[in-house]
């Protein structure tokens, strides 16, 4: 037993010398596993702080060629400041223009007859910058003295090398501020500066694919290919000295250019138009890039500038304000009491000529929502005599504009003290449709073109500047209710513009009737908030033959037009469901005495009008 004892303790013995041997091999092992570990996180500390260096150098390289980029721009404003004061110092007293009020540099929209000027303005205000359209023949001292923080020359009709065609002045490019060309303004900056502008016979219409060569300052945010709309003949083939060409297209070897250096780009496709998907892009790249600009064109300043404007003409005169019950005239009016307070007094002139119950509706609107005294002057059986026999749709705009004017003449008699200034709610759309120098009229507004000259009032116009849609943005700010702010715009002239021919009360009873029908139809669809206006329009002069309960029947058509617009510079007919317009003529048949037939506008704006007369 003693021999098997120590046998079996010899044989643990050797077991446990053979499993230390082992533990500390396996030690060994470990030690070595981690001094290779070690070793080889040492080397990848080295390569990952070699990498954290070079990326970091690189970083510190870029954001040093980013401040070189802030300072030449910094000192490109700066010298553009200092070059349109010299030309200012030069033009000193040329224009004219009155000083005090802080306004907003403008980036001046160059209009050579586009389609797109209007829209250019609008696109450039988008991006919550001030924009201006001026004709391309004004001259470059006058250009200099509104201090213009870019111009954009718009695109245009003609040819660039045909007899009489638009040009521009060289010195237009020596005023400092940035310069964008667009389409034909693109062409005509090319030859002003010594490019080629050639007709290929390779036209390009409609959406085309642009391939971003270098992208430059202007195109940096595009892709290497982008989708553009593109509506042009002529093609700049070589762009001016010192010009870096940027884009190009299959047709259009120069499809966009830019010398940075002197603040000049041009580009052939239209980046104002919704096809031109990253257009407003481009558009923003040259007003905050190369411009300077910030984005403070808003709702806030706009009232501040507006009201300081007011102070400063009106003083502590008097004013009355033309007040109609729509969006325009409320913000004119709350604009202006912020201004002068209590030497406000509004003015509702009935003129007989509004739709069904509205004259009630804007008395007591006004009533609930305003605190500003309202005189309510009905003069509809003076307008309805004016307008007798008048057929001209300009004439009866001029009527009556100037019996607006003598019945705010007549009530301001009233008054003690009397007023000096007349508000009206007049838009920007109002002042370039009733024409210019240059511009040809559309029609005559009541309350810009059918103004007499002899009238006793100074007018005030808080919203002369302004598009629709930023008038009601304007007017949410100010704190308009809901039904004011989004009420569809309606004519000054009323229904008179509604009734093609001469103008009577049972012309007016009828249109009301088919106009009431038409907005309560509307509104029953769900389709008020789609659309821009929609109405009816009694054509007065025409008749068709019709059958009624087995007879005969000769009477007046009744003409449906509904549309779809931003802001009323351009419209879109409405597609309205064939269900609503069946209710709409049916409705219209069966109610409203002396019609019998409905028919639908599907005219866009343009070439029609949005209004009939």
């Amino acid at each position: 037993m003693v021999t098997v004892a120590w046998t079996a303790i010899g044989l643990l013995a050797a077991t446990l010398a053979a499993l230390v041997g082992a533990i500390f091999q396996l030690g060994g092992r470990i030690e070595g596993v981690g001094r290779d570990v070690n070793s080889r996180i040492d080397g990848m500390a080295q390569e990952l702080g070699a990498r954290i260096g070079a990326q970091g150098r690189e970083l510190g390289a870029r954001i040093d060629a980013l401040g070189d980029r802030i300072d030449a721009q910094s000192a490109r404003i700066d010298a553009q400041s200092l070059r349109i004061d010299a030309h200012l110092a030069r033009h000193a007293g040329e224009s004219g223009v009155a000083t005090g009020v802080t306004d907003p540099r403008p980036v001046l929209v160059v209009d050579f007859g586009a389609q797109y000027a209007q829209l250019i303005a609008r696109r450039v205000r988008e991006c919550h910058v001030y924009s201006e359209i001026v004709p391309f023949d004004s001259p470059v001292s006058e250009l200099a003295a509104r201090r213009p923080a870019g111009l954009i020359l718009s695109g245009g009709p003609a040819s660039v090398y045909a007899p009489g065609a638009p040009s521009v002045d060289p010195a237009l490019f020596d005023l400092g501020a940035p310069v964008l060309g667009i389409c034909y303004g693109h062409q005509a900056m090319a030859r002003a500066l010594g490019g080629t502008v050639e007709p290929t016979g390779l036209r390009e219409y409609g959406r085309t694919t642009l391939r971003v060569g270098g992208p430059g300052a202007l195109l940096a945010d595009l892709p290497p290919e982008e989708t553009v709309w593109m509506s042009h003949g002529d093609t700049v083939t070589t762009g001016p000295e010192g010009f870096a060409v940027t884009a190009s297209t299959d047709s259009t070897p120069v499809a966009a250019m830019e010398d940075p250096g002197r603040g000049l780009y041009g580009v052939q496709f239209h980046p104002e138009v919704a096809h031109t998907p990253r257009g407003q892009d481009v558009l923003k790249r040259f007003l905050y890039d190369a411009c300077g600009l910030l984005p403070d064109w808003t709702p806030a300043n706009v009232i501040e500038r507006a009201v300081e404007r007011v102070r400063l003409q009106v003083g502590e005169a008097h004013a009355l304000c033309a007040l109609s019950g729509g969006v325009d005239s409320a913000v004119a009016a709350l604009l202006v009491h912020k201004a002068i307070g209590k030497n406000l007094t509004c003015v509702f002139v009935d003129h007989g000529l509004l739709r069904e119950g509205e004259a009630s509706q804007v008395v007591e609107t006004f009533g609930e929502h305003f605190q500003v005294p309202l005189i309510h002057a009905d003069r509809s059986s003076q307008f309805l005599a004016r307008l007798s026999g008048i057929t001209d749709p300009e004439e009866k705009r001029r009527a009556i504009g100037e019996l607006f004017i003598r019945s705010f003449e007549e009530t301001a008699r009233d008054l003690d003290p009397a007023p000096r200034f007349l508000v009206q709610g007049t838009l920007y759309p109002d002042v370039i449709e009733s024409g210019s120098r240059t511009a040809a009229k559309i029609k005559s507004h009541h309350n810009v073109g059918g103004l007499p000259e002899d009238m006793d009032f100074e007018l005030v116009e808080p919203l002369r500047d302004l598009f629709k849609d930023e008038v009601r943005t304007v007017g949410e700010e100010l704190g308009l209710p809901e039904e004011i702010v989004r009420r569809q715009p309606f004519p000054g002239p009323g229904l008179a513009v509604r009734i093609v021919g001469e103008v009577t009360p049972e012309r007016l009873d009828a249109l009301r009737g088919a106009d009431r029908i038409v907005q309560e139809e509307v509104r029953r669809a769900g389709l008020a908030g789609e659309l821009w206006q929609a109405f009816a329009v009694l054509l007065a002069g025409v008749r068709s033959v019709g059958v009624m309960g087995d007879g005969r029947t000769y009477q007046n058509p009744v003409v449906i037009r509904a549309v779809t617009s931003e802001d009323a510079m351009t419209a879109d007919w409405a597609r309205l469901p064939h269900e609503v317009l069946d209710r709409i003529a049916g409705r219209i048949v069966a109610e409203v005495r002396g019609v019998n037939r409905v028919a639908y506008d599907i005219t866009s704006k343009p070439p029609g009008t949005i209004e009939w007369e």
